[in-house]
């Protein structure tokens, strides 16, 4: 099938690269010229595992191409899928710019029947404004043309999404029209052969889906770390309760690890904007609030923490980072719970030695010279000379670290873990002061 993606962030290039894989005939488009002139030379603009092979591998094999002509974009593709960005307005709803202003050069270019494809995180409703936009467009050109427009929301996790995307839990279809569901099902058939993936809906439950499940999993984080906070206080260990409350197959073992706070792309935005939907139709989501509000608080957590050891006065204090992202396998700093503590921490005159497997680059980027941020290159030299180890993203590498080498490199022997990645007991044993979420050590005891 010839098939257009319009966007080449996280998913456009990664639903772009995994349809051609397949054989589709794929055309992705950008407005971002560079960024287009780098992906034909085989420059990936994001880390994410799996994907530089496959873009390789299908541009090699003309399966996959890309332009920046909008034009070309609309006539190539019988299925149009928009995956741009929607980033969060002011007041925290979804921006619809971006996905209306494809919807627009597709209606102002189009010459016959597509099927238009919202792959992008979008509002309950925006599939409705998405027609208007490409049925205005067609009656200002005197053109009468079908077309459908369809939901089809992606669920695919950071750091795992070319495999989320081969081996999809289900594929979500909002449609109206016979036509567009078999031509949706076309596309997908080489990810749907071992057994039916295909959940058809109609287009506003799709959309609300999407939002439903991030919401979910947002939510089941949140209530950990509120559980993890009382546990300090109430001298238990989360990290027992979490294997108590996980055994029982009602809830699960997945999305109940607590920590320093979750980012990244996708819960932030999608909680705010499907709270400010929810407020724009007259409902107050008590739940999505909290949610988020809870999220808020808990990425101050280790700085609360680090503040209180040194006794309010962190001037001139060498802090070491471990860890940049919001998670691992991604080089992906939106949101992270790192900015809130490196900026909690030069606020108050401390310094900052931070090393992270992928992110480095994209640090740089939004810091630039920023005084007070070494960027180390390697785990083992940020430490050198650091009063004390923070740890944010729980990256593999860092699991099994040489404790030995960390306890002679910091000035302090102490270690605040924002994602348990070690047990209390052994730490002790091992001469650190540990501090964790919610492992027992109450340590704002009055």
């Amino acid at each position: 099938m010839k098939i257009t993606i319009f966007g080449t962030g996280y998913v456009g290039l990664v639903t772009g690269a995994c349809l051609a894989d397949v054989g589709h005939d794929i055309l992705c488009m950008d407005v971002d010229a560079n960024k287009i002139a780098n992906l034909e030379n085989g420059i990936i603009p994001i880390f994410e595992p799996g994907l530089e092979s496959i873009v390789e591998s299908n541009v090699k094999a003309g399966r996959l191409n890309f332009t920046t002509d909008v034009k070309t974009a609309v006539d190539h593709g019988d299925l149009q899928f928009i995956a741009v960005g929607t980033p969060p307005d002011e007041d925290g709803s979804a921006d619809l710019q971006y996905v209306l202003a494809v919807a627009k050069s597709i209606g102002q270019n189009m010459t016959e029947y597509k099927v238009v494809i919202d792959k992008s995180t979008v509002p309950v409703g925006t599939a409705d404004k998405v027609n208007a936009m490409i049925a205005e467009q067609l009656s200002s050109r005197g053109e009468k043309i079908d077309f459908d427009v369809v939901s089809n929301p992606e669920f695919l996790k950071e750091g795992a999404a070319v495999n989320d995307f081969m081996k999809p839990d289900r594929i979500v279809v909002g449609a109206e029209s016979d036509s567009a569901r078999e031509l949706i099902r076309e596309a997908y058939a080489p990810f749907n052969r071992n057994h039916d993936r295909m959940v058809f809906m109609d287009i506003r439950s799709a959309e609300l889906t999407k939002y439903a499940a991030n919401a979910m999993l947002a939510t089941k984080i949140s209530f950990m770390n509120e559980m993890a906070n009382l546990a300090e206080r109430l001298g238990a260990d989360i990290e027992q309760v979490r294997k108590g409350i996980g055994s029982d197959p009602r809830i699960g073992y997945h999305f109940i690890y607590p920590g320093c706070g979750y980012g990244g792309s996708c819960f932030p935005k999608d909680v705010q904007a499907l709270a400010r939907t929810a407020g724009q139709v007259g409902y107050d989501s008590v739940l999505l609030n909290a949610v988020e509000k809870v999220n808020y608080a808990q990425k101050s957590v280790l700085f609360d923490k680090i503040r209180h050891y040194f006794n309010g006065d962190l001037s001139g204090k060498n802090i070491a980072v471990w860890g940049l992202s919001f998670k691992p396998n991604t080089d992906d700093m939106r949101e992270a719970s790192s900015r809130v503590l490196m900026e909690s921490l030069w606020a108050e005159g401390a310094k900052v030695q931070a090393f992270d497997p992928e992110a480095m680059e994209e640090t740089q980027r939004i810091y630039g010279d920023q005084d007070g941020l070494m960027l180390c290159g390697t785990k083992e030299q940020a430490l050198k000379g650091a009063d004390t180890l923070v740890i944010v993203t729980e990256w593999k590498e860092f699991r099994s670290p040489d404790f030995d080498l960390i306890k002679e490199s910091l000035t302090e022997s102490v270690i605040f873990d924002g994602r348990n990645l070690y047990e209390p007991a052994a730490m002790e044993r091992k001469g650190f002061t540990y501090y964790a979420i919610g492992r027992g050590e109450n340590q704002f005891k009055s």
